[in-house]
């Protein structure tokens, strides 16, 4: 493709956007596809009719980065803050907020949420789905409760695998690098007259950060290992089924962080690592009414097996009655006293009511009378979670400018863990929810939309949005958005009950081998749904002459009634006290200059303003990325990405990577081998203060076989 001047080329573009406008549901324009995408409200789209922001990361964009986690990906995305807790563990969340688990973004797996509702997390890490099975990731930049529920208050992530049908052959992969990079994928696929398979292996495995903040090695490995099996069958012409299988096994370390509250105590300092476990299954029936209905009824089940033991020591005086008491009647007090023991035994406990002085002084005469002992046992941190998700979806075309999506979901979580909930705990969820797009004349689209909700624990909802969009062509729009969002307290937050039972205690404490803790938190119990106000405007163009895209927003959004405590076993009082305010912009600008170049640009600038200061920390003004795809031919590609924020949790980050690959044609096979090399510009931690390499760079090389 061949450009002339500048200023000839002024012209042509006025000409592009100011064409005569086409309908939106022609799927071709000049010979060439319009982009669509399916996140924004469950109706296919082209993204200058989506009543919102959104950033899709083709399969071209995913193997140039080289990356080799889901979390990595999202740095592609403006807006998205992408940090570490440690090497295993990624901290994702959109425009920010204190929560380093992505509360208040939903998480979705072709459709499935993999947003963990007991202890209100991601495992971005364990997510079962290998990089090689991806597709593509679309990202809906905004609130979007009214499509997805409770949990997209800020962002909603889409991650869609490739269709069997489209992954036909033998594909292996390895790759090894530094850090000990030992990764590893196989799949095989095929087709038959009426169905297709993709059954995939795959594993992943790297030492994480070097060292913490001391210069002690820092135990955030992982090793993991995954199969996944996809299939599609054709029942006839108007029915098919989708069926997949996942499941993941893996061990996650965790650094030793439990020190003995009692002074003159020496810990058994053992490992806390994680065996992780998860097993999903999803069956989608899809059926074509005719060609303007169409609907699908699809039924998930997931389970997710967190095994987590190790043992500590403390004081026999850590498992007394009367210390338990005193902590329900004031922590602080107790707190104050159990730290301090040593300094009170000649005084007396501390000042205080008269009741708290009593147990008090009974904890002190214990102490003089030898339960200040060191005592050792085991502490099982394991979790189970599981859900079941039954859904159905309903599209109807009901005229040439009038659309209907529909639908009904229920949703059962189980979450059974002994130290956080002493037991098990469970919740329902029921939804009903609505999206009409109607387009009133060639160039303005009003879209609105509803989800009610209705949480067993929690009690019921009702959200809405309302957009215009205004089509210079179905390539160019200008949008206007309103919407509310709410996100409900989850399990852990609201219902926690968390106390540590210590087994197998040597010596035995007060006579028993087996007791409790005298630290016990118990959650509220009466949270209500923290609610979010969200105004945009905006413009997405599509320049297809030129082969740009280009999306820019401005925003506004608020948030009352902010759950912000951190979840932590130690005086956590959650409560609906706090709220944030998000103003700013973004863009994101890709750009085909030819059939050999591609660049790709994004740039956000968030001021955020939280009564709460922790809720600042995770948000960079400024952030952004810039990759330059290049196919050099004769096999020869290479990309180069550099990512940056000014300051996420304190600490700025700059990344340059490169990667350069050569394919090679082995007859029908092909082979591809590739090197990426990451280099840090910044000497700063990641996120975290504990989070160091040794060496601001990192290489890995791979080889793909394909047959």
């Amino acid at each position: 493709m061949s450009f002339g001047s500048t200023s000839s080329r002024s012209p042509l573009v006025l000409a592009l956007v100011f064409s005569s406008p086409l309908l939106a549901d022609d799927l071709f324009l000049d010979g060439e596809p319009l982009p669509q995408v399916l996140t924004a409200t469950r109706l296919k789209q082209s993204p200058a009719a989506v009543p919102g922001s959104m950033t899709v990361i083709d399969s071209q964009l995913i193997t140039a980065s080289g990356a080799r986690d889901i979390s990595e990906l999202l740095r592609l995305v403006p807006g998205m803050m992408v940090g570490n807790i440690s090497g295993n563990q990624a901290a994702v969340n959109y425009h920010g907020t204190s929560a380093s688990e992505a509360r208040r973004m939903q998480v979705l797996l072709d459709g499935r949420s993999v947003y963990r509702a007991g202890l209100s997390t991601v495992d971005w890490s364990d997510i079962p789905v290998p990089m090689d099975d991806i597709e593509r990731i679309e990202v809906f930049r905004g609130p979007n409760t009214v499509s997805y529920g409770a949990n997209a208050l800020m962002a909603v992530v889409n991650i869609i695998t490739r269709r069997p049908a489209d992954s036909h052959g033998s594909r292996m992969k390895i790759i090894r690098g530094q850090r000990d990079i030992n990764d590893y994928y196989a799949s095989q696929g095929l087709g038959w007259d009426s169905g297709d398979l993709r059954l995939s292996l795959s594993g992943l495995q790297d030492d994480g950060f070097d060292s913490d903040r001391n210069g002690a090695d820092y135990r955030d490995s992982r090793r993991l290992n995954r199969i996944n099996l996809a299939v599609s069958q054709t029942l006839d012409e108007r029915q098919s089924i989708d069926w997949q299988l996942n499941a993941k096994d893996g061990s996650n370390q965790r650094p030793y962080t439990y020190r003995p509250v009692f002074s003159g105590i020496t810990d058994a300092g053992n490992n806390s690592d994680v065996v992780a476990k998860t097993y999903a299954g999803s069956l989608r029936w899809n059926l074509d009414v005719d060609p303007d209905h169409s609907l699908y009824i699809q039924g998930t089940a997931q389970h997710w097996d967190r095994q987590q033991t190790w043992r500590a020591c403390d004081a026999e005086v850590s498992f007394s009655p009367e210390l338990t008491r005193l902590w329900q009647l004031n922590p602080n007090y107790t707190e104050a006293l159990a730290r301090n023991i040593a300094r009170f035994t000649t005084t007396g406990a501390p000042p205080g009511p008269a009741a708290e002085r009593e147990l008090g002084n009974q904890v002190l005469g214990q102490w003089n009378n030898g339960a200040r002992q060191t005592l050792c046992g085991d502490i099982d941190q394991s979790t189970r979670e599981s859900r079941f998700d039954l859904e159905l979806q309903d599209t109807l075309s009901l005229s040439d400018g009038l659309r209907l999506v529909s639908g009904l979901n229920y949703r059962y979580d189980r979450a059974d863990s002994e130290t956080y909930f002493n037991g098990t705990l469970n919740d329902t969820t029921w939804r009903a929810f609505g999206q009409l797009e109607w387009r009133a004349t060639e160039h303005w689209l009003l879209q609105g939309g509803a989800m009610f909700e209705d949480t067993r624990l929690i009690g019921s909802s009702l959200t809405p949005r309302l957009a215009v969009n205004y089509l210079i062509n179905p390539r160019h729009g200008l949008r206007a958005v309103y919407s509310e969002a709410i996100r409900s307290p989850d399990m852990f937050e609201n219902n926690v009950d968390w106390s540590y039972r210590v087994t197998n205690l040597r010596p035995s404490a007060y006579g028993q081998s087996s007791a409790r803790y005298f630290v016990r938190t118990r959650g509220p119990g009466d949270l209500e749904q923290e609610h979010m106000r969200s105004r945009e405007l905006g413009y997405n163009g599509y320049f297809i002459e030129l082969g740009l895209a280009l999306d820019v927003k401005v925003f506004h959004d608020e948030i009352s009634g902010m759950i912000s405590e951190p979840l932590r076993n130690n005086q956590y009082i959650a409560s609906n006290a706090n709220q944030a305010r998000f103003t700013g912009a973004e863009t994101q600008m890709d750009w085909s200059i030819n059939r050999t170049d591609r660049l790709r640009l994004t740039y956000a600038y968030v001021d955020a303003h939280a009564s709460n200061p922790e809720d600042e920390l995770q948000t960079a003004r400024n952030s952004g990325s810039a990759g330059w795809l290049r196919d050099w031919g004769h096999g020869w590609n290479s990309a180069l990405f550099y990512y940056g924020d000014d300051a996420l949790n304190g600490y700025r980050f700059e990344r340059v990577d490169t990667r350069i690959a050569k394919r090679i044609q082995l007859g029908k096979a092909s082979l591809e081998l590739a090197g990426v090399l990451q280099q840090r510009l910044d000497h700063q931690p990641t996120t975290f203060i504990d989070n160091q390499y040794d060496q601001r760079q990192v290489m890995y090389f791979s080889a793909q076989l394909e047959f």
